[in-house]
């Protein structure tokens, strides 16, 4: 890992606690490090901690990192396919994952914590996160974040969410939500947006993301927490749980989820305190998530008691532009509906998520 170049940024959030239901206490939270910002020709690792991937659309994928000017190697079991169940002859039309739970584990754990890879980029989402997080050694990966000043990158999205909240808490760094290989990515024009905020995600700038609308308007800052909430609502009284979210702008999408499953997630995590103190929440993509207008009243009724500021329609998530979020990092969330008459709003309309790019720019 190269030395020197900009420090790594601290993201100062509210004081740490456990995460909610973890039992003995072993979810300490530590000082969140920013990731170090990528240059042309480093190395990036990608492996396939979930569902399967597609070989052709891996290597496009693949493609279009190299296109960013990104060394991308793929690791030893990302094109392996198992049965969720036990062992035996992997079966047409069963759920699949990457290779055996202690195979992706450590295609995870030798990406993190080898010197020469400065990124680990996911494949793809689906199923299976959850089932890595025992495998893996977390005192290899905390002496590997911590022996650098600048942490590498975990990217991802979906299903990752279960390692980007394990990986927030554990190891005290930010991470990276946004678009995979096998995903969008691996499309012939992936959408130029997409790329773009990628790009500025990973080797440096602002990125802002615009939303559609205002549910509560506000402002709000602090650290961005989140990701995809079935996801976080899957964690709620595990070892790997994120913190709760006081202090914190919430980021939230999911993809193919019917209203009343997301509004049963939400009470959950609201009777967990989970959302207890939150500053802000930002909705992000719900595809195939039923009838708009039915989950707007859904949010609004759930989340709008909370007195803080909603801003919907972020596209980031599981939607056709996907734009790349840095979690941990420090946000501002701006939600205000435009005056009828107002021509030249102060802020974009109806509202942003925008993530302060780290001070000193890229390595």
């Amino acid at each position: 890992m190269r030395s020197g170049g900009a420090r790594a940024e601290t993201a100062e959030g509210p004081p740490a606690a456990p995460a909610v239901g973890m039992p003995g206490g072993r979810g300490r939270t530590r000082k969140t490090r920013r990731y170090g910002r990528l240059r042309p020709g480093d190395t990036v690792a990608v492996i396939a901690p979930s569902g399967p991937a597609d070989p052709a659309r891996l290597e496009a994928g693949c493609a279009a990192l190299r296109g960013l000017g990104l060394d991308a190697v793929v690791g030893e079991h990302a094109l392996d396919r198992v049965n969720l169940g036990a062992p035996g002859p992997v079966r047409d039309g069963w759920h699949g994952l990457a290779g055996r739970d202690a195979d992706r584990a450590a295609d995870l754990q030798d990406a993190w914590c080898d010197p020469r890879v400065r990124a680990v980029v996911c494949a793809r989402g689906g199923y299976g996160a959850t089932r890595v997080l025992d495998h893996l050694d977390w005192d290899a990966l905390a002496a590997a974040a911590d022996a650098s000043a600048e942490p590498k990158i975990l990217h991802g999205s979906s299903d990752v969410t279960a390692l980007h909240a394990a990986f927030g808490t554990r190891l005290g760094v930010t991470t990276s939500f946004g678009p995979m290989p096998a995903g969008v990515l691996a499309e012939d024009r992936p959408d130029g947006d997409t790329l773009a905020a990628l790009r500025a995600a990973l080797f440096g700038g602002p990125v802002t993301l615009p939303g559609t609308h205002a549910l509560r308007p506000g402002r709000a800052e602090g650290p961005l927490t989140g990701g995809t909430l079935s996801l976080l609502t899957a964690l709620l009284g595990t070892p790997y749980a994120p913190p709760p979210a006081a202090g914190r702008v919430v980021f939230l999408e999911d993809v193919t989820e019917a209203p009343y499953r997301i509004d049963r997630m939400l009470v959950q995590l609201l009777q967990a305190g989970w959302f207890d103190g939150a500053a802000g929440i930002a909705l992000g993509s719900w595809r195939d998530c039923g009838d708009p207008a039915e989950l707007d009243a859904v949010f609004a009724a759930r989340l709008g008691p909370l007195g803080v500021p909603v801003l919907a329609g972020v596209p980031a998530g599981h939607g056709p532009r996907q734009l790349t979020l840095e979690l941990g990092a420090p946000a501002v969330l701006t939600a205000s509906p435009r005056p009828p008459h107002d021509p030249r709003p102060a802020v974009p309309e109806p509202g942003a998520l925008t993530l302060e790019a780290p001070s000193g720019g890229a390595r």
